[in-house]
């Protein structure tokens, strides 16, 4: 049988690895919308290289001031993802404010220091006030923090961080541990936040652990114990050998706990995106956002997840959200517009998900969700295996021989693919590596999916027969029941020039 896909993108912009862009933004919004009492948003060291936003949530119950800040160094994307996430949580008492992207030029270099700043003043974490010392930060976007939590003398700061290696086995990083200056009350919280993800790892060499002597000298964290008698806590995960959902997971349960222990927060640890609080931070209208779940967990491979994520995450009617094995086991899917796999190998990443996941992602899609699979996440689409998710009437023809090679291909759009992305004749390059080779599969349960490109040429390496790939879809797109689902055997996202 027949479908018609229409994404319903009135603008044709370029064919840059904006094909997922363009998809993205032609979906229907249905992300979970939960918001506070009220929300204001501002800007710290506003009209500067520097300025970065901050949110404020406020309950209108009396209750706690709590300052919560990320990405103060630009390597420890965690924190600053957790952050952005914790934006769209239900604050029922007290006041929340946040500051996910402290040091901006930062994250955007992935550099742990301030960019084109000199030595001491380039570590942003030793920009407060000292112990003894006068009331005086430095730097830009040290003096705007600081001056925003004088005026808020939080009784509770939360500074998230990461380490480059396990504390528990490596004393020489701080990374997956809980910095504190040791009182009661303190360690009580600390080990309530340690408890709590501890719980949720198995491996004991990467578990975390108290440090009690306290945050830095000149840290903001200290800099409010110090000047304002705040309880601040510096959470650390570990950056190595650990995907970023899994840490941003761990960043917020800990801040979920500690909220929770102090009676501040509903909801759950598991919100991750809410389109009414997207569309107040981010200034734009509701209906105009695409919120999106990238998949980066077992069975990702290569730059798949990086090359999506420099794309989508700067762009500001995306919110984007990287979800791991256990994020879909809780559930978080329901709470996005689209969901992608991106590369690595396919069966991998079933395992990964695995039988509960897997399930996951076909309800969500067939409830309406969008998915976009990359190589291997057009493998997991497809209809032929025992472990794939049956998306699209689709399977792969390479039999053995899925291992055609590596390297430029080209393809040109059809008919449709033009009316989507562009009126691009003529055949385009693109990164190849190993992607499905597909045909129909010709399944009653699922509508005939349309091919929006082709392949022009072919890799036909290591015995892999030729002639099977030229003329074969590239690109194709489906329905499956009240879902849409769109799946890429190249890899755009990849390729110079449709980057």
């Amino acid at each position: 049988m027949s479908a018609s896909i229409h994404c319903g993108f009135s603008i044709r912009p370029l064919l840059s690895g904006a094909l997922l862009v363009v998809f993205l933004l032609s979906l229907p919004g249905a992300g979970a919308a939960l918001l506070a009492r009220e929300y204001s948003r501002g800007a710290l060291a506003e009209g500067t290289r520097w300025e970065n936003p901050y949110y404020v949530i406020d309950s209108g119950v009396d209750g706690p001031v709590v300052l919560i800040t990320g990405g103060m160094h630009g390597n420890e994307p965690a924190g600053s993802r957790a952050a952005e996430q914790i934006v769209h949580w239900d604050i029922v008492r007290g006041r929340v404010v946040i500051v996910p992207r402290t040091n901006t030029p930062g994250l955007k270099a992935n550099t742990r220091f301030m960019p084109g700043v000199d030595k001491p003043a380039n570590n942003l974490n030793r920009n407060f006030p000292g112990t003894g010392a006068p009331d005086i930060a430095r730097s830009v976007p040290g003096k705007a923090l600081w001056e925003l939590a004088r005026k808020l003398r939080p009784q509770w700061v939360f500074d998230l961080h990461e380490g480059f290696d396990f504390h528990i086995a490596n004393k020489g990083s701080v990374g997956s541990s809980v910095i504190y200056l040791d009182s009661p009350e303190t360690r009580k919280v600390a080990t309530l936040l340690i408890d709590e993800v501890n719980s949720t790892i198995t491996d004991p060499k990467r578990k975390l652990v108290h440090i009690s002597g306290g945050p830095v000298n000149t840290g903001l964290a200290r800099a409010c114990i110090d000047r304002f008698g705040s309880k601040g806590f510096i959470l650390e995960t570990t950056f190595n050998r650990q995907p970023l959902s899994l840490r941003v997971r761990q960043h917020r349960l800990m801040v979920y706990k500690a909220l929770s222990h102090l009676g501040m927060v509903a909801g759950g640890p598991h919100v991750l995106a809410g389109r009414k609080a997207a569309a107040a931070a981010r200034a734009i209208p509701a209906d105009e956002l695409v919120l999106v779940a990238l998949y980066d967990g077992g069975g990702t491979g290569g730059d798949g997840v990086r090359n999506v994520t420099r794309q989508l995450h700067p762009l500001d009617k995306v919110v984007l959200c990287n979800v791991g094995p256990a994020d879909i086991a809780s559930g978080v899917l329901p709470q996005f517009d689209v969901t992608i796999f991106p590369g690595g190998s396919g069966s991998g990443i079933a395992r990964a998900i695995g039988k509960e996941g897997r399930e996951r992602v076909r309800g969500f899609v067939r409830e309406g969700g969008g998915y976009i699979g990359i190589c291997a996440g057009g493998y997991l689409a497809a209809s032929n295996y025992d472990w794939s998710l049956g998306l699209v009437d689709a399977k792969t023809i390479t039999g053995k021989h899925w291992l055609r090679g590596k390297g430029k291909v080209k393809i040109e759009l059809t008919k449709e693919g033009r009316a989507i992305f562009g009126d691009f004749r003529g055949p385009l390059d693109v990164s190849f590596s190993n992607g499905p080779i597909v045909s129909p599969a010709g399944l009653d349960r699922l509508p005939d999916f349309k091919p929006l490109a082709v392949y022009k040429t072919e890799h036909a390496e290591n015995g892999s027969p030729k002639g099977l790939q030229v003329g074969t879809p590239a690109i194709i797109a489906g329905r499956c029941e009240s879902g849409r689902v769109i799946s890429i055997s190249p890899h755009p996202e990849a390729t110079e020039g449709l980057r």
